[in-house]
């Protein structure tokens, strides 16, 4: 690829514009087909530009945004009151087709909002969802599907989730026929409510997903399933619980390294070995979710993000451009109606 353009809200998460600004700067040097359109506060961006070489200035362009749109803000408010904002900016230079895909850090709920209402959802999609890799066992990962962007699902947004999600491990894993899952309270087809079941037999009666049955909670990074589908309260859940259980799981051994004098030598003995499976376990590296469904690319980093993890948000980005993730899904999209109307 010769060019490709990224546009970045700067004011968007917990942790101020540096972080984002040392994520950009990675971004650049490790891409050098890679050119950023930065939207917020001007002479706060200018500052940091100035004290960059000319080649990687060159490749910087500036957006003035006035406004910024707050975490705590109500989504509805921030659709109608902040088109100014650096929010609101990124995801119109996406339509605008003046970047290829967008990132922010902000506020969840009115990204949801704003980038339903700018770009649209694909034909055959009702709403978007939130999807991110989760790591498993033997070194595997696993799409998970929806990680809150739509609290109620029913069975036909579950089944077009399943699809998308099925063209992400198709296309960005390169997973051939993808093994798709439901997450529910037991394997056993008899167990789940209305809606898991219907979403069960719509998976079933499909030729274009390979459908496997039900999960459980335990199973998530067992490596059953290449993607696993769930509305979007459930998997927030999840995905809070297993970061919590990460950190949990590490403050433990610290603490426990040191004990003693005995613990401390087994702990310097163990080092690398802990090391390998902090960085294969944490968080930080699966920053990142897509929002998808979308006629664009919109990826969502964690608020409180570190400039390492929004580099892995950068790099998301970058996949699903070269990869044209939202043709893939359309085309996908578009067969699966076909099938259902024969």
């Amino acid at each position: 690829m010769s060019r490709l353009t990224l546009a970045l809200d700067i004011m968007g998460g917990d942790n101020g514009p540096h972080i984002i600004f040392d994520a950009a700067l990675t971004a650049l040097q490790k891409t050098p087909y890679l050119h950023l359109i930065l939207c917020g506060p001007l002479a706060v961006m200018s500052k940091w530009l100035n004290n960059q070489l000319p080649n990687i200035q060159a490749r910087i362009t500036l957006c003035d945004c006035p406004q910024q749109v707050a975490m705590d803000e109500v989504p509805a408010h921030a659709l109608r009151h902040k088109k100014q904002s650096s929010m609101r900016r990124i995801l119109d230079l996406v339509h605008n087709n003046e970047a290829d895909a967008c990132i922010s850090s902000g506020n969840t709920g009115a990204l949801l909002a704003i980038a339903n209402y700018v770009l649209k959802t694909l034909p055959g999609i009702d709403r978007p969802a939130l999807v991110t890799l989760v790591p498993t066992i033997n070194n595997g990962k696993v799409y998970f599907l929806d990680l809150g962007a739509n609290i109620n699902c029913d069975s036909q947004m579950l089944f077009q989730y399943a699809v998308m999600g099925s063209v992400l491990a198709e296309q960005i894993a390169n997973i051939k026929q993808p093994k798709v899952a439901l997450l529910n309270v037991g394997s056993e087809e008899i167990k789940g409510n209305d809606q898991v079941k219907q979403t069960a037999k719509l998976l079933t009666d499909s030729q274009h997903i390979n459908y496997i049955g039900y999960v459980e909670g335990n199973d998530i990074f067992s490596k059953k399933a290449d993607v696993i589908v769930t509305d979007g309260f459930v998997g927030n859940i999840a995905m809070k619980s297993w970061e919590g259980l990460v950190n949990f799981a590490i403050q433990e051994v610290r603490k426990a390294s040191q004990h003693n004098w005995l613990s401390k030598i087994v702990a310097k003995i163990a080092t690398p070995f802990f090391r390998s499976i902090y960085l294969r376990m944490k968080p930080d590296q699966y920053n990142g979710a897509s929002l998808i469904g979308l006629r664009g690319i919109v990826v969502k980093s964690h608020g409180n993000a570190s400039s390492e993890s929004f580099l892995y948000a950068i790099r998301e980005a970058i996949q699903q451009v070269e990869m044209r993730v939202p043709d893939k899904i359309k085309d996908k999209i578009e067969a699966v109606l076909m099938e259902r109307h024969e």
